[in-house]
């Protein structure tokens, strides 16, 4: 295990000790509260199935923050390419008719065009004007709130329900029978098929490709990077757009799989949960996975401890709160790990004697006059020779 994910297994389960903490001051059960809140998302293979599909818009989240993060950029802009992904989806699932194997096509193409357009935005601003993409990332969230604001309202209405868009039929979604049947009828979807295949691909860019390298040497060293050649203006702007179609696909899987409408006036948590899982992740492609699964454990789970224990869903909230700030301290975790590791190995050190190079009897010749043989006589014994 490499150092970075042992230093998330530790904030893991510095967290989980301090919701037990939380559990017992204020007067509940710790061990009751995490059995029912394990059991919540693993009772059944049903629970299991919503589980996943709770933790698949997370996973790439999740995927899009340590892409952002490994290629030096801070992408918080995955709410608003959540949106925007998810809307460009559903205007195509809404208005165009084609057979299901070409729709799912296309509506994974545009999810990603949609979510990678709205980050192009920060990406050029940045790249042309040096404008800190957190700023820029932090007014298109709020850009895209009000752009599905107006367009669901106006376009898309549901009926009544002016608050949300017109329910989609499952042929027109993510959704699949035969997946969920396999899960006991929950509501897992084909949009775990797409994160695991994302993540399989972005570890494989980062790790196994030239591009990959040139990106990651721009967040390293830009400098460094454009003596080397490499154009980073351009690499800049291909980052956030990588990093914004993967958040546009986990509107897709959130808007088009987990739910089939798109709520208007809510900003989706789990594009700032996705810096949880990825700092959680170790920002690698791998630990976003392990730890949106984790997390959607989590968020699955809550509800039924809920029901099943006095204790609030919010101590689950807490719970995954002080994991976030173990592992966006891990500088801390890691100075521990670094003392001990000094103090084991000052414990192998072995003091050896010195040994002298030469005998103490040879060292005095010099002062007794005499030669050993191998050293040359001194002039008193020349003399005596004579």
């Amino acid at each position: 295990m490499n150092r970075k994910g042992l230093v998330s297994i530790i904030a893991t389960i510095l967290g989980l000790l301090a919701g037990a903490i939380l559990m017992f001051a204020t007067g509940h059960n710790a061990f009751e509260g995490f059995m029912y809140l394990i059991q919540g998302g693993t009772k059944s293979i049903e629970r299991i199935g919503n589980t996943i599909a709770t933790a698949t818009p997370l996973i790439l989240t999740g995927l899009s923050l340590t892409f952002a993060f490994r290629t030096g950029l801070f992408n918080i802009g995955t709410p608003g390419q959540m949106l925007f992904g998810g809307l460009c989806a559903t205007i195509v699932s809404q208005t165009v008719s084609l057979p299901r194997p070409i729709l799912l096509i296309v509506l994974i193409l545009v999810a990603f065009l949609g979510g990678a357009i709205w980050a192009a935005v920060p990406g050029i601003l940045k790249s042309l004007f040096n404008v800190h993409e957190v700023v820029s990332c932090i007014m298109m969230n709020w850009i895209g709130y009000w752009v599905i604001y107006y367009v669901v309202q106006d376009y898309f209405p549901n009926g009544n329900k002016a608050t949300e868009s017109l329910p989609l039929a499952d042929e027109l979604t993510l959704r699949s029978g035969w997946l969920s049947d396999l899960f006991g009828g929950s509501y897992i979807n084909l949009g775990i098929i797409i994160a695991i295949i994302s993540v399989f691909l972005i570890a494989f860019i980062l790790n196994k490709t030239t591009f990959g390298y040139e990106l990651k040497a721009v967040g390293f060293n830009k400098d460094a990077a454009a003596y080397a050649g490499i154009s980073v203006n351009r690499s800049v702007v291909f980052s956030m757009m990588i990093a914004g179609g993967l958040a546009g696909l986990a509107g897709l899987s959130q808007y088009l799989g987990v739910a089939t409408n798109i709520q208007i006036g809510v900003m989706p948590s789990q594009g700032f949960d996705g810096i949880a899982v990825a700092l959680l992740g170790a920002t690698t492609p791998i630990g976003s996975l392990l730890a949106a699964l984790f997390f959607g454990l989590l968020y699955a789970g809550r509800g039924f401890m809920s029901v099943m224990t006095d204790i609030p869903p919010e101590i689950a909230d807490t719970i995954i709160a002080t994991i976030i700030y173990f592992a966006a301290t891990s500088i801390l975790v890691e100075r521990v790990l670094d003392k001990m590791a000094s103090k084991k190995a000052n414990k192998k050190v072995t003091t050896f004697t010195e040994t002298p190079l030469m005998d103490k009897d040879i060292q005095n010749t010099d002062n007794k006059n005499e030669s050993l043989g191998f050293m040359p006589p001194t002039d008193n014994e020349k003399k005596g020779e004579e």
